[in-house]
């Protein structure tokens, strides 16, 4: 049996720009990749320190866009867990619970922290990220549109 395009879950391609507000990344690349569970994100510098009794990351970013702007971010650690790669190799990562924004919607998602340094993305979007929201058409590209100016400022 297929399964219909259904209105409520666009149909996106393999490859959009994407959002984390909440970590100040206002436009990232990402490939989206229905065959890795878990979404990543790629960072230069990592550091981890505790604040309130929790434990935080400073890490920086290069977003992708055409002015490859490094984003300094500081978050709570939501998890550390074992990650396997493609290559099967496993490593201790961390893991952050942050909003993502892509193609209109907005919704928590969880994100492990990275080398992707010899990857054409900077961010991988998993399957669990995109399970009940969106459709991916893997014969397609940026769907939900071409870089995206900052977004206004919510009161």
């Amino acid at each position: 049996m297929v399964e219909r395009a259904n209105p409520s879950r666009p149909v996106l391609g393999w490859r959009e720009w994407l959002a984390l507000p909440d970590l100040g990344i206002h436009a990232i690349r990402a490939k989206l990749d229905t065959g890795a569970r878990s979404s990543a994100l790629h960072v230069d510098t990592l550091e981890t320190f505790q604040s309130g009794g929790r434990e935080w990351v400073r890490f920086s970013v290069a977003t992708g866009s055409a002015d490859n702007k490094l984003v300094v971010v500081e978050s709570t650690v939501h998890d550390r867990r074992p990650v396997t790669d493609s290559g099967g190799h496993v490593s201790e990562r961390f893991f952050l619970r942050t909003r993502l924004l892509l193609a209109g919607q907005e919704y928590p998602v969880e994100i492990n922290l990275t080398s992707r340094r010899n990857m054409l993305f900077p961010m991988l979007l998993g399957r669990t990220a995109l399970a009940r929201h969106f459709l991916v058409d893997p014969a397609r590209s940026f769907r939900a549109g071409r870089h995206s100016p900052e977004p206004a400022i919510r009161a």
